[in-house]
């Protein structure tokens, strides 16, 4: 039993809570099944956590850490609440270089993974995950993101993994501008590869906000509740996109739906550009089935989605949309090359009046 998160003891004392994460150390359990670390006490109501965020079970990481064959097992109850606590999460610190992760079971978190912190949070220390890799995860029921790699999190990877039931996105990649250099903590050259996602239930399957040289590769995304499958998105405020991100030999089914009071509807891969530009991206080798709106959705946000190309992709039963969707306030153009689209309730490529988005389909 667990009611206090492993990590380091600061003798500094720097900062308002203890955030020195565990370095330099190895841990491996006998299996998932074997394995398992477990609290009976919500991490809201334990008093004297770790932090209010992170909550009362699990690791902090700060640098070349190796985790391997256990089970986590929180008891978050909560999202969040007003006095700013949340649900726990299971792995959480700085990351650093060196750090693997894989064969670890994560249940009942706010968050299962969230790589980054702040560079506020104790300069001195800043250290962004460099080379993380996780594999053989299995992240379920959790009332926020499965694995978020933010604050400058470059260069890792999440591989063969099992995400059901997350109440965020199951796995995103964040470039937050809460980085010690904005030129170089840039989150970049990230990969989700051959991944099975299932059940979001208030987010997406798979995101990027930002950054370049990110890639969504062979996985399998379905029965999304609200929101798409995929979604390339300039909210939250992130670090610009530049370069190239690649979406490609996904297979998503009774993906997309409607969020915000219903009042937005999504498709299975949307891109959304919030005053930020989404430049450099290209969509193939994809499957897009039983989608609840759109398949491909450019979305009204006011900035540009300049050049996106879709290769080899095939759509089909977009039940309540079209196939592909240029939204009236969407800005950009793509081209379209061997693309299939079925039985689309509302057209197979549509753009409404008044978008400034051109669909070429030489």
């Amino acid at each position: 039993r667990q009611e206090q998160k492993i990590l380091t003891d600061d003798p500094l004392n720097r900062g308002t809570y203890n955030t020195v994460g565990i370095r330099d150390v190895t841990i491996r359990g006998a299996g998932m099944w074997h394995s398992q670390l477990y609290t009976l006490t919500p991490p809201h109501q334990a008093g004297g956590i770790n932090h209010p965020h992170e909550g009362n079970f699990g690791f902090d990481i700060d640098h070349n850490t190796q985790i391997s064959d256990i089970a986590i097992f929180g008891s978050g109850t909560i999202r969040g609440n007003n006095a700013n606590e949340e649900g726990g999460v299971g792995l959480n610190g700085r990351f650093g270089k060196g750090t693997k992760i894989s064969n670890v079971w994560i249940e009942h978190a706010n968050v299962g993974v969230w790589a980054g912190r702040d560079y506020t949070n104790i300069p001195e220390l800043w250290g962004p995950g460099d080379g993380v890799e996780f594999s053989g995860m299995r992240i379920r029921n959790t009332y926020a993101d499965g694995i978020n790699f933010a604050n400058g999190t470059r260069n890792s990877t999440v591989y063969n993994s099992s995400f059901r039931n997350n109440g965020d996105d199951a796995l995103a990649v964040w470039a937050s501008k809460y980085v010690k250099d904005t030129s170089v903590d840039i989150g970049s050259n990230n990969h989700f590869r051959n991944n099975t996602i299932q059940l979001p239930w208030r987010a997406n399957g798979i995101a990027v906000y930002g950054g370049f040289g990110n890639t969504i590769e062979n996985n399998i995304i379905a029965d999304t509740m609200n929101y798409p499958g995929i979604m390339l998105a300039t909210d939250h405020d992130p670090l610009p996109f530049s370069g190239q991100t690649l979406i490609s030999n996904n297979a998503l089914y009774r993906t997309g739906g409607a969020f915000w009071n219903e009042d937005q509807e999504f498709g299975a891969i949307t891109l959304f550009a919030q005053g930020q530009p989404i430049p450099g991206v290209t969509i193939k080798d994809t499957d897009i089935v039983d989608s609840t709106y759109d398949g491909i959705q450019f979305k009204t946000g006011g900035g540009e989605m300049p050049n996106v190309k879709v290769t080899n992709v095939r759509i089909d039963k977009s039940n309540n949309g079209s196939g592909i969707l240029a939204m009236s306030g969407a800005r950009g153009s793509a081209t379209l090359s061997n693309v299939t689209i079925t039985n689309s309730a509302e057209g197979d490529v549509r753009v409404e009046p008044g978008s400034q988005f051109v669909i070429t389909n030489p």
